[in-house]
């Protein structure tokens, strides 16, 4: 299991789309801050739900269905390392580059940017794990489906937009119409952003939106393992 880690480790840090998950909010902030007022709220709870999106429909579907299509997790059937435990590992290194993204982001943003940071570090971590697990949710759900690397790619980048869009990462909520920022709010990356707005703002992640995203996180991830495919 530990070779596998260091092995999958090493893969990871070489995959430019990695890299990407990485750059692209810290690239957003750090434009977008330079012309923020000292304490601002919102920006920074975007740039984590951006991050998070990315790492979930963008990474996990893309290598798992890639691993997939070259045959990689049939062959580990036949090996002591069966390819559920590939899975674990997988999944355990997408998280860990959630928060490294997100560290990254909450250091920049507090020491450079004078951005606002939370005081609730208790509310702050209970809505990145529900929220990091609902994405993720989403996408095992796309690598299961999807018939190739290329494929999973493709539907998590056309899935990622419009869900940035309803959740107001695009456009604030406010300025969107009623009805369209409602059904944003209860899409995955929609609570996410929302929870984090209110504890940005002071206040305590909305309980409904919380258990909006552990339902997405439970609902969504039994229905991927119902339809994923080794091979």
């Amino acid at each position: 299991m530990l070779k596998l880690t260091f092995v999958e480790t090493k893969l990871l840090a070489r995959d430019p789309g990695a890299v990407f998950s990485l750059l692209i909010p810290l690239f957003i902030l750090v434009v977008f801050g330079s012309s923020i007022e000292p304490g601002d709220r919102v920006l920074l709870p975007m740039a984590l739900a951006i991050a998070v999106g990315l790492v979930g429909l963008y990474m996990v579907p893309t290598t798992l269905a890639t691993y997939r299509e070259r045959g990689i997790l049939r062959r580990m059937s036949a090996t002591p390392v069966r390819p559920g435990r590939l899975l674990v590992v997988q999944l355990l290194l997408q998280l860990v580059l959630a928060v490294t993204a997100c560290g990254l982001l909450l250091a920049v943003a507090g020491t450079v940017l004078g951005a606002h940071l939370p005081d609730r570090v208790l509310s702050v971590v209970l809505t990145f794990l529900l929220g990091t697990a609902s994405m993720f949710a989403v996408g095992l759900l796309i690598a299961a489906l999807a018939p190739n690397g290329r494929a999973a790619n493709g539907i998590g980048v056309l899935l990622y937009f419009p869900m940035a869009y309803l959740a107001g990462l695009m456009q604030p909520a406010d300025q969107m119409p009623d009805m369209v920022a409602l059904v944003g709010e209860y899409t995955p990356m929609g609570a996410f952003g929302q929870c984090l707005r209110d504890v940005w703002a002071g206040g305590a992640p909305d309980p409904l939106l919380l258990a909006v995203m552990a339902a997405y996180a439970l609902v969504v991830s039994v229905v991927a393992a119902r339809f994923f495919r080794w091979e």
